[in-house]
């Protein structure tokens, strides 16, 4: 069996209802919409944090954030420690595997270069070590206020490189692009697109703002600035078209979290100023652990592996860190020897097994929440284990309630009770772990 190439594209702060093929009138998103309309689009697909680097880990190490050892968001001063070197990647597995491996755009797991993606598996790396960068001067500066210095922040391997006056978004699908069309066809490779859109600064080429005259200006820089990822998304896979392997590619599309907004009051879901994106129907935002800042829109294309599925809504609920064991299912990789935390979702796809989550889990800042079925719930004040000291607890019935705006804890105290000593007593599992090692 040909073994398949992977591609992973991951916006940064793209809200969940940030996409035509999820419900969105303003961003015009037809290449994406197309790739959903050739594979599977889930409804339920859950980031494991609310902020990028935990997200990020999750992604490429298949545990939860904790237990690959990124709780919060990296800083980007340069030497900045981060994914720890005893963290296997899926680049790192899918090399075992004779897997060519590169990555185009934000790494944010380290800004050092021995944390960086060449040392975590990635033969190649053209892209920014930092969480966000002007996407056109590429200079990293937002902790300028904490004394750090506004630095250049883009790298070809561990050669620092200049492009000054190209938009990143274009840079990074160029970089993309030319590494398909120069491939060797024996060789399979693992592509790790990491768009910094729409994460602030709010940048877009002049013809893309012209794309949406008629939107409020807030809006008009967020539906241009994805729609330039949706253009690379569009120029990629016509690339893997041109080759004539896009039916044997592996294509995954998702967020690390939900859209920014300038205030980070967790209990504030309607009222905060967002940055033109949007959750759609969710309550909350990025570093909410409300849906708006945790469910992402997910797309997944593997023609050659999934027949029949083109066009598939799928509602069973998953997570960033079910990619990893997912992705060697389908390349045939044996999954033993990895400690991960996610579950493959082949059969959940193939529509022989549901969600292979009877719990799924978060923690981030002072904040704890879990999913099992319907239920969800969500704590604020984790670091107190007594419960007066928790601010509030918050239970809903997702199937009734998807934005979370019921609060049924005094209608199910039973329930909110249960819920809230399984994810204290995870947390408290994740902090055991972590004094043992």
């Amino acid at each position: 069996m040909k073994r398949p190439n992977v591609i992973i594209f991951y916006c940064d702060d793209l809200g969940y209802g940030d996409l035509g093929c999820y419900g969105s009138d303003a961003m015009k998103t037809p290449h994406l919409d197309q790739l959903a309309g050739e594979g599977v689009r889930f409804t339920n697909w859950y980031s494991n944090s609310p902020v990028c680097s935990p997200s990020r880990a999750s992604l490429l190490t298949g545990k939860y954030p904790a237990r690959a050892g990124i709780s919060h968001i990296l800083g980007g001063k340069r030497g900045t420690k981060g994914l720890s070197l005893g963290q296997t990647t899926l680049a790192a597995a899918l090399k075992t595997q004779g897997y060519q491996t590169a990555v185009f755009g934000k790494w944010h797991l380290g800004a050092s270069a021995e944390h960086g993606p060449n040392a975590h598996g990635f033969d190649q790396f053209y892209g920014f070590r930092a969480g966000c960068i002007d996407y056109y001067s590429h200079i990293f500066y937002w902790e300028q206020a904490g004394g750090v210095n506004p630095v250049h922040d883009l790298w070809h391997n561990e050669t620092e490189v200049w492009e000054n006056g190209e938009y990143m978004t274009e840079v990074i699908t160029r970089e993309a692009v030319s590494y398909i069309e120069a491939a060797a066809e024996q060789e399979p490779y693992f592509l790790y697109v990491a768009y910094n859109a729409p994460h602030y600064p709010m940048h877009a080429p002049k013809a893309y703002i012209d794309r949406f005259s008629d939107l409020p200006p807030d809006r008009r820089i967020m539906a241009a600035m994805i729609a330039a990822v949706d253009d690379g998304v569009g120029e990629i896979v016509a690339a893997l078209k041109n080759k004539g392997v896009y039916e044997d590619t592996i294509i995954f599309f998702s967020s690390d979290n939900g859209p920014s907004t300038e205030s980070r009051n967790w209990l504030d879901g309607t009222e905060d100023l967002y940055y033109g994106g949007s959750a759609g129907k969710f309550r909350g935002h990025k570093a909410s652990l409300f849906d708006g800042g945790i469910r992402e829109p997910a797309i997944l294309s593997y023609p050659a592996g999934f027949a029949g599925s083109q066009g598939q809504v799928n509602d069973e609920v998953c997570a960033m860190m079910d990619m990893f064991p997912t992705v060697l299912e389908l390349t045939g990789t044996d999954q033993k020897g990895y400690d991960v935390d996610g579950y493959s979702l082949c059969a959940t796809i193939r529509g022989t097994a549901p969600s292979p989550h009877p719990q799924l889990f978060w923690e981030y800042g002072d904040q704890l929440a879990v999913r099992e079925g319907k239920w969800k719930l969500v704590l604020n004040g984790k670091l107190d284990f007594s419960r007066t000291a928790v601010d509030a607890v918050h239970l809903s019935d997702l199937e009734q309630d998807a934005g979370e705006r019921v609060n049924l804890a005094e209608q199910f105290p039973d329930v909110a009770r249960r819920l809230e000593e399984d994810v204290r007593r995870w947390y408290r599992s994740l902090h055991e772990e972590a004094q043992t090692h």
